[in-house]
């Protein structure tokens, strides 16, 4: 059984700066800018979203079409999270259906 990531991750913004940082947010904490000190703002929700198989965000730099149902999947996953079906290796030729 594969190791499923249980901790949701928040994209949060300096308001004044704009900074941005991901991280792996607490209820109820507050979380400061290292620099100005400022408290930071949760600007969103990371995907995908806990619990997940994968710890990439989806980007158009970790993402990957399925070759069987033609879904999106994140590069680091090794079976489709909508079909459940094997993926092969990166690079490698789509297989005949």
């Amino acid at each position: 059984m594969p190791r499923v990531d249980s901790k949701q991750r928040y994209r949060l913004r300096n308001p004044s700066n704009g900074r941005e940082i991901i991280l792996e947010a607490e209820p109820g904490e507050i979380y400061r800018d290292r620099d100005s000190g400022e408290a930071l703002e949760i600007s969103g929700k990371v995907l995908p979203l806990a619990p997940s198989a994968s710890h990439l965000p989806w980007s158009v730099e970790n993402l990957r079409v399925c070759p069987w149902c033609d879904q999106l999947a994140q590069k680091d996953l090794n079976e489709c999270p909508t079909c459940e079906r094997r993926m092969g290796p990166l690079g490698a030729p789509a297989k005949a259906r």
